[in-house]
């Protein structure tokens, strides 16, 4: 399935129905680049690379390694097989209702069955780990982890989970995928997440856009060597500048947007992403985040993209946030109770 219908508390997103074939991630090797030959390679009219098509990014595949692997880089197949069942199974929408508190969100008790929000039917999380069966997206660092946080960054983490958790004092309170800005897996990075986990590339000589079916969002790419913008101006998705290296587009981002998250950075954060075609069915998209206001460290991402033939959908998202007038009511509710008439 290749679509979906977010709903939060007092957000819903309904999305076009489709029906697309469970396409399992191919392999993908960490060094393909360096290995593919520029004669294999699909060009543009223009000599480039021809990165264009409709590419899925589902994958059962976490970003980050689980303890119960340690430091096991790689699986093997029976134990790829058996992690792929368990996913499949844990995450299941109808089967794992659970009616126990597990949070606070907006003043108001959430529970799994609350957060889950509606049936399996709705979710296209993946049924397989990436080709290479690693066990992490993240390749670096080594352990599969994401850094650790600055004492700044567990600052505005903490901050960021009040604000969560108290009754929102206005639409700013939530995040920007709750209020249908961004989609919450296509970033910039794109990371595997819920549904609607495709990208359709467009090529024209000097730019490359980069359309996601969650929340579509068109991120276009100068790629004719163009400065990024002034630091004082600021944007949803940062600013990007692209360039070729070899068969790899090199997209650079700066400049994001004070509420512009990507797992707690700040609107320092620097962000390299790397694509680079593979085979005819593969692309190899790889992202370095890198935020010394938020991490101890750099840490790199790799996620190979599977070719689809589509075609993309309309996501649509509640543009004007028809739920956040329920959601605030929600809150001036929860205030009153707990102050009384």
């Amino acid at each position: 399935m290749r679509q979906g219908f977010y709903a939060s508390i007092g957000v819903v997103a309904v999305v076009s129905l489709a029906i697309i074939p469970l396409a399992g991630q191919t392999a993908a090797r960490p060094k393909a680049a360096a290995s593919a030959k520029s004669s294999a390679v699909p060009r543009t009219a223009d000599g480039q690379p021809d990165l264009q098509g409709i590419w899925d990014f589902r994958t059962v595949t976490p970003m980050e390694r689980p303890a119960e692997f340690g430091d096991k880089q790689v699986l093997t197949e029976q134990e790829a097989a058996e992690f792929e069942r368990k996913a499949v199974e844990s995450r299941n929408a109808d089967t794992n209702r659970d009616k126990k508190q597990r949070a606070v969100v907006n003043g108001t008790a959430e529970t799994g069955d609350v957060a889950l929000a509606y049936n399996d039917f709705w979710w296209d999380r993946g049924t397989k780990v990436i080709g290479t069966r690693r066990t992490s997206l993240i390749v670096d660092p080594p352990d599969g982890r994401i850094p650790l946080l600055t004492p700044e960054g567990k600052k505005r983490m903490e901050a960021q989970d009040v604000a969560r958790e108290r009754p929102a004092w206005g639409p700013e309170d939530r995040s920007v995928g709750e209020r249908c800005i961004l989609g919450f897996n296509s970033g910039p990075p794109m990371a595997p997440g819920g549904y609607n986990q495709n990208v359709q590339i467009f090529q024209i000589p000097g730019s490359v856009v980069l359309l996601n079916e969650m929340v579509h969002n068109a991120r276009v790419v100068p790629t004719d060597g163009r400065p990024h913008l002034s630091s004082s101006v600021r944007q949803w998705v940062g600013d990007s500048r692209g360039r070729w290296e070899g068969n790899t587009l090199v997209v650079d981002t700066t400049n994001f947007y004070n509420t512009t998250s990507f797992r707690g950075s700040s609107p320092n954060l620097h962000l390299t992403e790397r694509f680079t075609r593979v085979d005819a069915d593969t692309l190899l998209y790889e992202f370095t985040a890198n935020d010394p206001t938020t991490w101890t460290r750099p840490w790199t991402v790799q996620i190979p993209m599977t070719k689809t033939d589509g075609p993309i959908y309309e996501y649509a998202c509640h543009e004007g946030n028809y739920g956040m007038e329920g959601l605030l009511k929600g809150a001036r509710a929860v205030e009153q109770k707990q102050t009384g008439p």
